[in-house]
């Protein structure tokens, strides 16, 4: 007997009958002898109709008591689709019980909308499963020391699940989505693009974070830190899959290197759009500078991507970095309002039109020429590189959002990741 987590996305909760898929499926691992935690997404579409509604009543606030007020909005989605989903199951003729992050309970810090797993309280689900009941627990929310709910962010139930599996020890976190794998890149960007049967953790946190949208990255994060064996997968196949060949489908993301994984130099290729560039311009060139930008931002909840600064001319340089698209204005106006009086700077501008494109590969330590490979693509399709940033196994680049799909493209093709590694 194995201890099984199954996280659901969104699409998999959509309907009542693809709920009933969801319980068929979860009844077959249970009945195979496995003890099942299964967490579930909000159906499909719900937390943004929730968020619109409020929205609608407070279009411009940003307060902490509004924050606190979204995240007991938003938790009630997945409190409906776990209730549903154990209904479900009970209907199959299992035992199972649902319960919200706060019941079990799952403690987090006090940024709302965006919270972080501080520990998990699993003597309860332990309960349930010795007595033989398949579990459900609400996805993307938490509760913090205070007594209030809170959530994690969009893309949170997978945070959830892992953190679920992780302090439960659990054997494997089954992650089905509304893709079969992980892809080079979107395929709905290149058709060409192909999936991958392992792709490592490095791998994969670098293009969660560079944007591909297949795991939250603090999903990511949370799997190698506790070295929880994770599998992307689909939950559109048949229900009634043979559970031997279910088990070893999508892609694995595996914490070893070996001579078995693909050796390919660029792994993948990820993107995002939800970015913008902000540029403090005529700044003081003078110790401490960074810092008196960055840790303002930073105490307003707001993540910092790429980070560049001129060089100085006439005792002043220009410092630029990237936000989520979302932070832009809040951002700006935290610049404007509190830290350009301070410095002395001339002003801040910014581009909200720009992405992100970013090439991902282990290979890419052992071998030179890879990004200036890149650089040469990207040019001789005349696009212009705003920005770079780089680490071991991943270059970035910031272009203007109208050439992304081309970049991506581009990119695939010259790195020849249609095809398989031989």
């Amino acid at each position: 007997m194995a201890l099984i987590v199954h996280k659901y996305g969104g699409t998999s909760m959509g309907s009542t009958e693809r709920i009933r898929n969801v319980a068929k499926r979860v009844a077959k691992w249970a009945r195979a002898g496995h003890q099942m935690v299964v967490v579930p997404s909000a159906m499909s579409g719900e937390t943004n109709r929730l968020l619109a509604l409020a929205k609608e009543l407070a279009p411009a606030k940003t307060t902490d008591s509004y924050s606190r007020e979204l995240d007991m909005l938003a938790a009630t989605g997945e409190q409906a689709s776990s209730a549903l989903l154990a209904i479900a199951l009970q209907a199959e003729g299992l035992e199972s019980v649902s319960y919200a992050g706060w019941q079990v309970p799952i403690r987090t810090n006090s940024a709302y909308t965006k919270a972080r797993i501080e520990s998990i309280e699993d003597t309860k689900v332990r309960a349930d499963l010795e007595a033989g009941r398949v579990v459900i627990v609400t996805g993307f929310q938490g509760l913090d020391e205070l007594g209030n709910i809170t959530t994690l962010g969009r893309g949170g139930s997978d945070t959830s699940a892992v953190a679920v599996a992780a302090a439960m020890k659990a054997d494997e976190c089954l992650i089905y989505t509304d893709v079969d794998g992980v892809y080079t890149t979107d395929p709905r960007v290149v058709a060409e693009a192909r999936r991958l049967q392992t792709v490592s953790f490095e791998e994969m946190l670098e293009m969660a974070s560079m944007g591909s949208k297949v795991l939250q990255i603090r999903s990511v994060e949370f799997a190698g830190k506790y070295k929880v064996k994770l599998r992307v997968l689909s939950s559109f196949t048949p229900w009634d899959i043979d559970i031997n060949e279910e088990a070893v489908s999508g892609t694995l993301i595996t914490f070893e290197e070996d001579e078995h994984m693909e050796q390919a130099i660029v792994s993948g290729i990820a993107f995002s759009r939800d970015e913008a560039k902000i540029s403090v311009l005529g700044v003081p060139d003078k110790p401490g500078i960074a810092y008196q930008i960055l840790g303002a931002v930073a105490e307003a909840n707001i993540e910092v991507d790429v980070i560049i600064q001129n060089m100085s001319k006439d005792g002043r340089t220009d410092f630029s970095f990237t936000v989520n698209r979302g932070d832009y204005a809040k951002t700006i106006d935290l610049l404007n309002e509190v830290v350009l009086p301070k410095l002395g700077a001339l002003e801040v501008a910014g581009d909200a039109k720009i992405c992100k494109v970013s090439i991902v590969g282990i290979g890419m330590r052992s071998h030179v020429g890879v990004a200036s490979k890149m650089f040469r693509v990207l040019s001789e399709e005349g696009i212009n590189i705003q920005m770079i940033s780089t680490s071991e196994i991943k270059t970035s680049v910031v272009i203007d959002e109208k050439y992304m799909e081309l970049a991506v493209r581009s990119l695939h093709k010259a790195f020849e990741l249609e095809q398989a590694p031989a």
